[in-house]
């Protein structure tokens, strides 16, 4: 062993365990905030299914399709959304919410669009 080895004094564990207990503290953080990261990621998804799901449903009616087609069509993209359609002036339109939770947290998400309504 080398002069210096031996001249260092050693400690009976006094940092052991240390980087332990530091993961222990900051991983539950590092787990929350990649899982806010996931539900605002699901969240931007479902926003963009419900505003195609608008313009799609604003479309279908400006043809003249049914409401019930429309409605049908809003099931099948988004599941569990709601259609309510007005009609100002000459346009059709469609809104699509739905609600969905963010750790555990209930957030509404709506997306609209509206079209010329030809089919009138």
């Amino acid at each position: 062993m080398s002069a210096a080895a031996r001249s260092r004094p050693r400690r009976a564990g006094g940092d052991r365990g240390s980087v332990t207990a530091e993961i222990a503290v900051g991983l539950p953080a590092v787990v929350i905030v990649l899982a806010a990261c996931l539900g605002g990621l699901g969240l931007a998804t479902t926003h963009l299914r419900a505003q195609d799901a608008a313009a799609d449903a604003a479309r279908l009616l400006g043809r003249g399709e049914p409401a019930s087609a429309a409605q049908q069509h809003v099931a099948r993209s988004v599941p569990g959304a709601a259609l309510t359609i007005s009609r100002p002036a000459d346009l059709v339109c469609a809104r699509v919410v739905v609600e969905q939770r963010v750790l555990l947290v209930p957030v509404r998400v709506a997306g609209s669009s509206c079209a010329l309504d030809g089919g009138r």
